[in-house]
């Protein structure tokens, strides 16, 4: 998308300094696009087939994933070089409206990436800071991660003067269920990502647990403890309920490398699909998981 490039000073794109700012735009999209493949999931759109969607299949989400790469490229390079603000929280709002637009218009009208764009966005402005702040980032590569959520939840906590008023179904369920949803796992600091995902990766990883699984038990260990906006809309707290208990129970068993664990696994998926419901929230937690672990190996590559 070329509208929301006119929003980026031109010092910024030219400064040498902004020169990762492609590369942290292709690992945001990278991780969009690993969480869509990413196979088996919970009534989840994956390879297998769209889940409980019925607006949505596996090319919809590949299509929008790409589509948000100029997003994500004017995100890093207008965090470049500056700090937490209003006026950046701002900024990269306008970006991120635009961002939604042009999702729309690659999907035909299908939301596939809207809580992506907030969560992984302000992820993508918080490594551009860390990028261009920290050059011997290769060095201190787990420190940074921290300082990548960190600042990405200070500009979360700033307001939005520009916004119109929300009426989403996430405030109506944060509303309704007293929940924080997306807004507060950002202003947070990430904790899903932080304490959960990363943690959980990097402990099926030392086990051996193949690539495959150890991200579909991430997905599991955020869905067991994520008081989920999407499963809340979709099925009430009979959804969440069912998406937190099947999650535990599957990482109970031993996770998706055994055959118990698949077992429950498909007791889990099995009962979601009966609600007619999906874990959301939880897929775009383990995309922004996925995309600071890559900017974690990246930087550590020295690339």
């Amino acid at each position: 998308m070329t509208a929301a490039l006119p929003l980026l000073r031109d010092d910024v794109c030219q400064n040498e300094r902004a020169a990762s700012a492609p590369a942290i735009a292709a690992l945001a999209v990278d991780a969009l696009i690993a969480e869509a493949r990413l196979t088996p999931k919970p009534a989840l759109v994956d390879e297998r087939g769209s889940g409980a969607h019925r607006d949505l299949d596996l090319d919809t989400m590949l299509r929008s994933a790409s589509a948000l790469q100029p997003t994500f490229l004017a995100i890093a390079r207008a965090a470049s070089g500056v700090a937490p603000s209003q006026a950046l929280r701002e900024r990269l709002a306008r970006i991120g409206r635009e961002g939604e637009a042009a999702m729309l218009r690659a999907t035909g009208g299908s939301n596939a990436h809207r809580g992506a764009i907030w969560i992984v966005g302000l992820l993508v402005a918080g490594a551009s800071i860390v990028s261009n702040t920290a050059p011997e980032l290769h060095s201190q590569a787990q420190s940074d991660v921290a300082r990548v959520c960190k600042l990405a939840a200070q500009i979360a906590c700033f307001p939005d003067r520009f916004a119109a008023p929300a009426d989403s179904h996430g405030e109506r369920v944060r509303q309704r269920f007293n929940v924080g949803g997306a807004r507060q796992e950002a202003q947070d600091g990430f904790p899903h990502v932080i304490g959960v995902g990363l943690p959980a990766l990097h402990a099926a990883r030392a086990k051996g647990i193949g690539e495959n699984a150890a991200r579909v038990d991430t997905l599991l260990a955020i869905m067991a403890s994520l008081d989920d906006t999407c499963l809340l809309h979709r099925a009430g707290l009979d959804g969440l309920r069912a998406g937190q208990r099947g999650a535990r129970a599957v990482l109970a068993a031993g996770g998706m490398s055994t055959a118990a664990g698949r077992v429950a696994f498909d007791a889990l998926e099995s009962a979601l699909l009966t609600l007619n419901a999906s874990p959301g929230g939880a897929a775009d937690l383990l995309a922004a998981t996925l995309f600071i672990d890559k900017l974690a190996h990246h930087a550590a590559s020295g690339s």
